[in-house]
């Protein structure tokens, strides 16, 4: 039992070497990831790589810290490298699904299908890309919700970017009755399009008759626009043909059933 005490006693201060090398290896690893974000974000690196850099990074200092630790402690190195490596593969075997968005990570980094601030669409989920982490992609959806979807499953689903490209075309269909003028119809819609500052004339917008529904006659209006006024210019138009429509006389008709009865 002394014995046991004496060696115990002995050990103590190789242990509290090995705690401090823990404790201040974990501190100086979150400084130099913070430094790492900093310097990122001065940098011409695409910021949709940088939370994913700084989770990669974070791992590695981590494992570094915990491999020196343990050596210190007389783990032999050879014997600790067996040791991780016996880990990783028992690891890599039990979280095959973490592993495939590890590497749905650096697919969606390399390929770039959307950046942070993007507003896309990851089968039924869509908002805007906040983060692109190590293992899962964070999306904020227009209601404030952050939603957050392993990255194996967005490398492997159909992905939507709205905002990746400069303009969207707005595509919206008015029904008049067939009692009203069409061709006076879309002279007002002409006429609210061309006032309105967010419809792009180029390319020029398209205003014709889609469809003779059995209730109505349908006209189709199709608008480019810059893609951060497309829902400011939807909700104009809507809004403006309805007043529009009220004050020309052109009725907005709604389904109706006409029933003969004979004797």
């Amino acid at each position: 039992m002394e014995k046991f005490l004496e060696e115990t006693y002995d050990y103590l201060p190789t242990l509290g070497i090995a705690v401090a090398i823990f404790l201040i290896g974990i501190i100086l690893a979150k400084i130099t990831v913070k430094i790492m974000g900093k310097a990122l974000n001065k940098s011409k690196i695409d910021i949709t790589a940088h939370s994913f850099l700084k989770s990669l990074v974070k791992v590695t200092l981590y494992t570094i810290v915990v491999v020196i630790a343990l050596t210190k402690l007389g783990v032999p190195t050879t014997s600790l490298v067996t040791i991780i490596g016996a880990a990783g593969l028992a690891v890599g075997l039990a979280l095959q699904s973490s592993m495939s968005n590890l590497a749905g990570g650096f697919i969606i980094l390399f390929s770039k299908p959307f950046t942070v601030g993007d507003y896309v669409q990851i089968g039924s989920s869509e908002g805007s890309v906040e983060a692109i982490t190590i293992l899962y992609t964070r999306l904020l959806t227009a209601d404030n919700k952050a939603v957050y979807i392993p990255n194996g499953q967005v490398s492997n689903s159909s992905i939507t970017n709205y905002t990746q490209e400069k303009t969207r075309r707005l595509d919206l269909v008015f029904s008049i009755s067939y009692k009203d003028d069409y061709t006076k119809a879309k002279k007002i819609l002409a006429d609210i399009v061309d006032k309105n500052e967010l419809a792009l004339k180029d390319p020029e917008p398209l205003i014709r008759v889609t469809e003779q529904a059995s209730n109505s006659i349908n006209i189709a209006v199709r608008i480019w626009v810059k893609s951060e006024n497309y829902w400011s210019l939807n909700f104009d138009m809507l809004e403006s043909v309805k007043t529009k429509f009220d004050e020309e006389g052109i009725s907005i008709p709604y389904s109706q059933l006409d029933v003969q009865i004979k004797k």
